[in-house]
């Protein structure tokens, strides 16, 4: 008897529910790229090195220059993440590129209700901290 009402109750719940399927749906105009954290923290802190870079090197000699690494991230207690980056300068003789140093503060908003406002207690900002060239 149980199973009948099991087989009856299996058969009900295969005619009742419905069968859903996902349609993959194509985006023709997906670009091909990769984004790791690495990408995403050189786009927020470009600007402040760029300027500080034109700045050492001075803007009619500058080629560009090359983002290589983070070297190191720290949290601080009031919210904001200093960050270490290996940059290098590329030169019109390749044997004379020069590479350096840059710390740079990232400080997030403190909109959140959830964080100590007498430790965090700024508005978004970048700010560079150290800047050191490693080469001679």
């Amino acid at each position: 008897m149980l199973k009948r009402y099991l087989i009856l109750f299996g058969f009900l719940l295969f005619a009742f529910a419905p069968l859903q399927t996902v349609k993959a749906e194509t985006d023709p105009k997906v670009e091909e790229m990769y984004i790791t954290t690495e990408d995403i923290i050189l786009d927020i802190i470009f600007p402040t090195i760029d300027k500080k870079v034109i700045k050492e090197y001075g803007q009619d000699t500058l080629i560009g220059w090359d983002w290589q690494r983070i070297v190191g991230i720290t949290y601080n207690e009031d919210h904001s993440y200093d960050v270490s980056v290996r940059i290098q300068i590329p030169s019109q003789n390749l044997d004379n590129n020069k590479e350096d140093l840059v710390k740079v503060r990232i400080s997030p908003s403190c909109d959140s209700d959830k964080l100590n406002k007498l430790k965090c207690n700024h508005n978004f900002k970048i700010e560079l901290l150290d800047y050191k060239h490693l080469s001679k």
